[in-house]
C-alpha cells in the first residue's frame, strides 16, 4: 500500500481546517496532516486536538511555516485571497506540491506568475474548484459529452447565494470589500466560470457583465436601525438579516439548529450560544447589514461567448432563500435542467421521454459543496500518490476561469462593455 500523502496547512480557517482537513478522518490511509500555521492560537489548538499535529509543528504565521524546511508533500494554501500567490510561490520554491484555495488572486499578473512558476518547478498546482468534483456536475458533463442534447447551443446558470450567506460572507464577513480581498464575481463565482468553461468544452472569447451593490447600503437602512442588531434595534422583528436570527434561532443556520458547523463556526472556535452572543456584541458579524463597510455587488449577470458558438448566461444573486445552483443546457436534440440542491438532472430529448437522473440514489455521504470538497481531496491525494500531474483543476485550466471572471468585473465597471479575452 502507498503511504498517505502528507499535508502542511497554511491557514487553518473554515476551508483549510473545516472543509478539507476532515478528509484525513475518513481516509487516514490517503491523507496525513503533519504541520500547520494560523495567527489564531485557538485554531492551532484545534489542529493539535483533531489531527494530532505536535506543538512544534504548529506555527503562528504563514511566514513562520514557510521559513521551515519542507515538512510535507503538499502545502494546502487556505489563507485570505491576497496572500494566496505569495504563499504558493514560496511553497513551490521549497519543493511542495500546492493545493490552493480559490481564487488564485484578484491580480491577473499574479495568476500568470504562479502559472509560470508551476511549470518551471514541475510541481503540481491544483486549484480548489470543487464543483468539478461533485456528482452533479460530473454527471451533467458526462451527459453532454455523450451527446445527450446534440450540439450544445446555450447554457444558463444561476448561483443562488442566499440572503443569509450574502449577509454573512459578503456584507459583514471577510469578503465584503473587493479592495481587501477580491471582486465577488471572482471570489464567489470563479467556480461558476470554471464550470461554464468545462461544460462548453472550448475557450471563452468574449464577456459582458452588469451588476451593482443595490440593497446593502446606508441609504436603505430602515428608520430605527441600530449599529448592531443586539443594541436595541427597533427593526429586528421584521428584519430577515437580524444577526440573532441568522446565528442563533434560525434552524438552518443558527447555533440552536445548525450547531457548531458553518456559519457559526466562523464566529468562534467550538461555538456555543454564549460565544455566539459575545461575538455578535463585539465582532463584525453583529453589525447591521445597512451599516457595514462592504463594497462588493449583491447581484450580477454575465454573458459569455465561447469559440464553438455556445452562448452562456450566468446570474449571481444574494436575494434567494437557499444557497444552491441551477443550470439549463439547450442543444440541437434536447435540453437538460438541473438543480444542485435536489441533486437531480432532468433530460428532455426532443420527441422522446423525459429522463430523471437522481444522484441521491447512488448513496454515500455528500460533503460540502455537494460532495465536491471530499471529491477534490480524493482526486488530489490519488494524483499526488501517483506522482502528480494537472488533474481536473490544474493551474492552466484554473487561470482561464480567472481571466473570465476578471474580464467580467472589468466589463461591469465599464458599464457593460464587451471585452474580448484575447485582448484583455
Amino acid at each position: 500500500m502507498l503511504r498517505p500523502v502528507t499535508f502542511a496547512i497554511c491557514g487553518c480557517g473554515d476551508r483549510g481546517l473545516d472543509a478539507y482537513a476532515p478528509y484525513q478522518t475518513l481516509h487516514p490511509e490517503e491523507m496525513s496532516i503533519t504541520a500547520g500555521a494560523d495567527v489564531r492560537p485557538e485554531r492551532l489548538a484545534l489542529l493539535r486536538e483533531r489531527y494530532g499535529v505536535p506543538p512544534e509543528m504548529c506555527f503562528a504565521s504563514d511566514g513562520e511555516l514557510l521559513a521551515q524546511p519542507r515538512l510535507a508533500d503538499v502545502m494546502l494554501v487556505s489563507t485570505l485571497d491576497r496572500r494566496h500567490v505569495s504563499n504558493a510561490l514560496a511553497a513551490l520554491d521549497k519543493g511542495y506540491h500546492v493545493l490552493l484555495e480559490k481564487p488564485i488572486s484578484p491580480s491577473l499578473e499574479e495568476c500568470r506568475a504562479l502559472q509560470k512558476k508551476a511549470h518551471e518547478t514541475g510541481r503540481t498546482v491544483v486549484v480548489c474548484h470543487v464543483l468539478r468534483y461533485t456528482r452533479f456536475y460530473a454527471a451533467l458533463e458526462d451527459l453532454l459529452r455523450r451527446g445527450a442534447v446534440g450540439k450544445i447551443e446555450t447554457i444558463d446558470a444561476v448561483e443562488h447565494v442566499a440572503y443569509w450567506h450574502q449577509a454573512h460572507s459578503f456584507v459583514r464577513g471577510n469578503w465584503r470589500r473587493s479592495d481587501e480581498t477580491s471582486p465577488m464575481i471572482l471570489q464567489k463565482s470563479c467556480h461558476d466560470m470554471d464550470i461554464l468553461r468545462w461544460l462548453a468544452g472550448e475557450p471563452c472569447l468574449k464577456v459582458q457583465s452588469f451588476g451593482s451593490l443595490d440593497y446593502f447600503t446606508a441609504e436603505n437602512a430602515p428608520e430605527g436601525a441600530a449599529e448592531r442588531c443586539l443594541d436595541g434595534c427597533r427593526c429586528r422583528d421584521a428584519c430577515p438579516y437580524d444577526a440573532e436570527k441568522i446565528y442563533i434561532t434560525d434552524p438552518r443556520t443558527g447555533i440552536r439548529g445548525r450547531g457548531k458547523d458553518w456559519p457559526c463556526g466562523v464566529l468562534a472556535s467550538e461555538p456555543d450560544e454564549d460565544k455566539i452572543r459575545a461575538a455578535l456584541r463585539e465582532g463584525p458579524y453583529g453589525r447591521c447589514v445597512f451599516r457595514c463597510d462592504n463594497s462588493v455587488v449583491d447581484h450580477q449577470t454575465v454573458n459569455l461567448e465561447f469559440a464553438n458558438h455556445i452562448y452562456a448566461t450566468f446570474t449571481m444573486t444574494a436575494f434567494t432563500q437557499s444557497c444552491h445552483r441551477t443550470v439549463k443546457v439547450t442543444g440541437t436534440r434536447g435540453e437538460i435542467e438541473g438543480d444542485m440542491e435536489a441533486n437531480v438532472l432532468r433530460l428532455r430529448p426532443f420527441g422522446g421521454r423525459e429522463e430523471t437522473v437522481d444522484l441521491n440514489r447512488e448513496g454515500g455521504q455528500f460533503s460540502g459543496h455537494g460532495g465536491g470538497d471530499f471529491g477534490l481531496m480524493s482526486s488530489f491525494c490519488k494524483l499526488i500518490a501517483q506522482g502528480g500531474g494537472a488533474g481536473l483543476t490544474g493551474i492552466d485550466a484554473s487561470v482561464e476561469s480567472h481571466v473570465m471572471a476578471l474580464a467580467a468585473e472589468a466589463s461591469r465597471l465599464n458599464g457593460g462593455q464587451t471585452i474580448t479575452l484575447s485582448e484583455f
